[in-house]
């Protein structure tokens, strides 16, 4: 793979004005096959519930609101009824998690499910998501957001504390508020990256294997650590102290401030 790294570049406003927004859902009707069928149940969680979403065929759409309750909709759809019989969904809720979890059945490579998942949390929750196979787009969090496995663009309209993400087969966005000590870990991202940032960037950033440019796009100070080369770069941003670290980035890596 060759890389290739761009000089650093600093403006003095926001290219981009990013306003929050209200979630919009990435989920279509369109996308399902012939025969399908539908699961809407409700749950009441607690602030701080670990929510994972894991081997999902299909697209994940999380919409979010203050409240405790937890509304979960799941579309899956197939050529045929007898192929609906494979690939279920499996919700379980639990005090401190809920787990929505796409059946393994390697055995069955012939049979052909499309997954849809279409939630409604909380913001006070933690959300991890894995092994999902189509576009994923959250809502405001605020708790950590833990990515891992996406084939598709990912979308995070606002997290909190710690963000990780690896092997993204698409973009990737986050707005973050209230960075924690843990900072921002990517890892494998085959495309651009956007990091937007709610409060003045106290942060130290280690880039290595980009083929794209680093670009800050807001108001700072950023002072190069050691020698710019093709495949590593630190630097401090303002003050310094949070880890940001992105690796083997194939796209671009932009800082910017929300607005």
């Amino acid at each position: 793979m060759k890389y290739r790294f761009a000089v650093l570049s600093f403006f003095a406003a926001l290219l981009l004005a990013i306003a929050p927004q209200a979630f919009i859902s990435s989920a279509s009707d369109q996308d399902d096959l012939r025969e399908r069928d539908e699961v809407a149940q409700t749950y009441e969680l607690s602030a701080g519930t670990r929510v994972v979403i894991d081997n999902i065929n299909g697209s994940v759409a999380i919409e979010t609101h203050y409240g405790d309750t937890a509304e979960v909709n799941i579309v899956r759809s197939a050529r045929t009824r007898e192929e609906l019989d494979y690939r279920k969904v499996i919700v379980t809720h639990t005090q401190g998690a809920l787990t929505i979890r796409g059946e393994d059945e390697r055995e069955h490579r012939r049979v052909r499910v499309h997954q849809r998942v279409t939630l409604k949390l909380p913001r006070q929750v933690s959300l991890s998501l894995n092994d999902i196979n189509g576009r994923v787009k959250v809502g405001e969090l605020e708790g950590s957001v833990h990515l891992n496995d996406i084939n598709g663009a990912v979308e995070i309209a606002q997290a909190a504390d710690y963000s990780e993400a690896n092997d993204i087969n698409g973009s990737l966005t986050i707005t973050v508020t209230k960075l924690g000590n843990k900072g921002i870990r990517m890892n494998d991202v085959n495309g651009r990256v956007e990091l937007r940032f709610t409060e003045d960037l106290n942060a130290d950033l280690d880039v290595r294997d980009i083929n794209g440019g680093v670009y800050a796009d807001m108001p700072m100070t950023m002072t190069v650590q050691g020698k710019m080369d093709r495949s590593n770069f630190r630097a401090r941003i303002g003050e310094g102290g949070t880890p940001i670290s992105a690796s083997d980035i194939n796209g671009s890596l932009r800082l910017g401030r929300a607005k």
